[in-house]
């Protein structure tokens, strides 16, 4: 990831004291963030193959740099870089795709959105209408479930993620305020597609720092995925929701073929 010009990152959180590799969730206090109940403090991943996401959760706290815990913790899970072999193709009506050459099991991380970190207001203001590259962190968003978004404020508190040096973020809007520009920048998922019924789900994820606003963004498997099946994901967008220059609402068909299809991407 790269981060454009103007774009401070949060201060590094503490991390946890543990060592070797993280075991016991009730003393490892980057596992204690994933929960509000004591009662059931535990880890997001569970160890089989190599780590799967037990469900899609607001936010995933992650063990980071200042923890004790060495690469191979099950809470680096989605740090790990790809596990499986992709390959973008050319398909006949939605341009460029990605499929597995491997089976991918159901929680597995698939790869991570890659670009420069930029502010919202600042790619607006570029107008460059060419990039279709642009992924909005709207983990906020998410949590709320505003915009016609999957709603996942469920044992998370808001007041847990906000970075203690930004005492002003203490509101939720409509648009995100930071993105991801892969316009110019970035990795293999540049080339995931939209699907109304995907087979990836989008998961915000913290670890260097706790600011939601600029989390990671994970792909991780919804299904079992068997080999060649294409990779695709929910855009999120809200019908209506997309203007052009002019102001006047933009339409683009959607060619995913699901049985549920919406029949426009926005």
């Amino acid at each position: 990831m790269q981060v454009a010009k103007g774009v401070k990152l949060p201060t590094t959180a503490i991390g946890c004291d543990c060592r070797g590799n993280c075991l016991n969730s009730h003393d490892c206090s980057c596992a204690k963030l994933n929960s509000t109940d004591s009662k059931h403090y535990d880890f997001p991943y569970v160890h089989r193959d190599g780590g799967r996401l037990v469900e899609a959760k607001a936010v995933v706290f992650e063990c980071g740099p200042k923890c004790g815990c060495g690469p191979d913790c099950i809470n680096r899970t989605s740090q790990r870089g790809l596990k499986y072999r992709l390959e973008v193709y050319r398909t006949p009506k939605k341009g460029w795709a990605v499929r597995s050459w491997d089976f991918i099991p159901a929680g597995a991380p698939v790869c991570e959105y890659i670009g420069v970190l930029r502010r919202t207001e600042d790619l607006d203001n570029a107008c460059d209408n060419e990039n279709n590259f642009i992924f909005d962190i709207d983990c906020l968003q998410t949590m709320r479930g505003l915009g016609g978004r999957e709603r996942r404020l469920r044992d998370v508190s808001i007041s847990t993620i906000y970075n203690s040096d930004r005492p002003d973020d203490q509101k939720v809007e409509n648009t995100p305020d930071y993105c991801i520009d892969a316009g110019a920048v970035g990795n293999v998922a540049r080339f995931i597609n939209h699907s109304c019924e995907p087979n990836l789900f989008v998961q915000c994820v913290l670890s260097s720092h706790h600011d939601l606003k600029l989390a990671r963004v994970v792909l991780f498997a919804a299904d079992n995925i068997p080999p060649l099946q294409e990779l695709t994901y929910d855009y999120g967008y809200e019908l209506d929701s997309v203007h052009g220059p002019d102001g006047k609402v933009k339409q683009m068909v959607c060619y995913c073929g699901a049985e549920g299809c919406r029949g426009r991407l926005f």
